[in-house]
């Protein structure tokens, strides 16, 4: 079991950083272990300090019922903390709630329904993926800043602050600060450090951050957030991209190339049609995988060029693997694919993320939605296999950090299978360009489209 001597330095700075401020932002770069740094805060601010009788975390659902409760019991010093896990069902929330515990955890989907429904009786409110607040019309984050000033402490925590855009920031910092440091509403943001971008009239639909906006945003925020990015930890074991070219059938490519162009395309089952270039590479991007939605959850394979790679990634590694995959049609083909294979599983409930950090399995298959964030897998294996790349750079980083995390003793091994002359290969120069925003990777559609 892990003591109080096993955190690093810069997780002992994150602690104290906490503990001295009542408001903070905890910037830390993915894998770098927010969670026991926020935890050994709460025991000193709990029990050495006694300020402290009641914290409630919001976190992301797997976050909120696994993480902070797993993380508890790893750490001697924390065991003496109990957590309540208010995630299911409204009854079983409402007796999560009521339990006497110091530590209540609920999924940020239910923040509105506990802001409406219950008293806020909490001394600490711990913001768990701090992104997720960075809409300032999202029903949850007007329902936490009414409550959130009855709450001496504030901590959020986050590896990507401005996943997309500074324009994430405002909505994030006001949670800590109540608009103090960035202007008590966006407009007073956005006249300070944005210009108007792309529109039509009087509506916006694009903000353009001014060349000194960064460094002024920094600065204004720099005394309540600490930040600190992965390449400033020298405790993480290397890590090792590998782009894997797949060649896909003669016939499949010519279907490929006259679907991208005619944006109509004649099959057995159908007519692919697409009406729009978001649609026509969401079209693509399936094709390229090996099978393509025709009608509803109705679809047809087009080639196993990828599963057939798969396999033979599986079959030759040294260890287990995590396959992130995209559609609900790549994760029936995968299991299909993988029958023989012993310990395989979807890695979408409590159970199957015990067997994977256990060691018991072979085959992990996650979504990088729904394992994105706050899990600790790095226990389970090394190597991760984008079977189909996402568009979202955030949610890319994020899944990777699932195994090169803190506590990871082995070099990573991440795999791209990239379906060449395909748009695979546009969507890999996105994410290692880093065009995260939405419009980067629009006109990156376009591009590739050539609409």
């Amino acid at each position: 079991m892990l003591t109080r001597d096993d955190l690093h330095p810069y997780q002992v700075r994150a602690v104290q950083y906490i503990k001295d401020h009542r408001q903070c932002g905890l910037f830390l770069g993915m894998g770098l272990g927010k969670t026991a740094s926020t935890l050994t805060a709460i025991v000193d601010l709990m029990y050495q300090d006694f300020e402290l009788r009641s914290v409630l975390v919001i976190a992301p659902l797997r976050v909120a019922r696994d993480t902070w409760t797993n993380e508890v019991e790893s750490w001697a010093h924390l065991r003496g903390l109990t957590v309540s896990v208010a995630v299911g069902t409204a009854v079983e929330r409402k007796r999560a709630l009521e339990a006497k515990a110091d530590i209540y955890t609920i999924n940020r989907d239910n923040v509105t329904w506990l802001c409406n429904n219950f008293p806020w009786t909490y001394d600490m409110c711990v913001i768990d993926e701090l992104s997720s607040f960075k809409s300032p019309d999202s029903k949850r984050f007007k329902a936490l800043r009414g409550k959130l000033p009855s709450s001496t402490r504030v901590v959020g925590l986050t590896g990507t602050p401005a996943p997309n855009s500074l324009m994430d920031l405002w909505s994030q910092i006001y949670l800590l600060d109540k608009g103090e440091r960035l202007g008590k509403n966006l407009t007073r943001y956005r006249m300070r450090w944005f210009r108007p971008g792309k529109g039509k009239g009087y509506v916006v639909y694009e903000w353009i951050a001014l060349p000194y906006a960064l460094e002024q945003i920094t600065e204004a925020i720099s005394d309540i957030t600490m930040s600190m990015t992965r390449d400033d930890s020298k405790d993480l074991p290397p890590v090792h991209y590998i782009d894997l070219p797949v060649s896909l059938p003669d016939s499949v490519m010519e279907d490929y190339k006259r679907y991208k162009r005619e944006m109509i395309l004649e099959l057995p089952e159908g007519t692919l049609t697409a009406d729009s270039a978001g649609v026509l590479a969401n079209k693509l991007r399936q094709y390229a995988n090996g099978a393509v939605y025709v009608d509803g959850d109705y679809y047809r394979e087009i080639h196993t060029a990828k599963i057939d790679a798969l396999l033979e990634l599986v079959e030759f590694a040294d260890g287990p693997v995590l396959v992130a995959y995209e559609y609900k049609h790549d994760k029936n083909r995968i299991l299909a694919a993988l029958r023989g294979t012993k310990g395989v599983a979807v890695l979408d409930s409590a159970e199957s993320m015990r067997a994977w950090t256990a060691g018991n399995l072979r085959v992990g298959i996650g979504h990088p939605a729904s394992i994105g964030h706050g899990l600790n897998l790095q226990s389970g294996g090394h190597t991760i296999i984008w079977y189909s790349l996402t568009w979202s750079l955030e949610l890319y980083q994020q899944y990777n950090a699932r195994l090169h995390r803190q506590g990871q003793t082995e070099q990573v091994q991440i795999y791209h299978l990239i379906a060449k002359g395909t748009i695979d290969e546009r969507i890999l120069q996105v994410l290692g360009g880093k065009e995260s925003t939405q419009s980067a990777v629009l006109e990156a559609v376009r591009e590739e489209l050539s609409l």
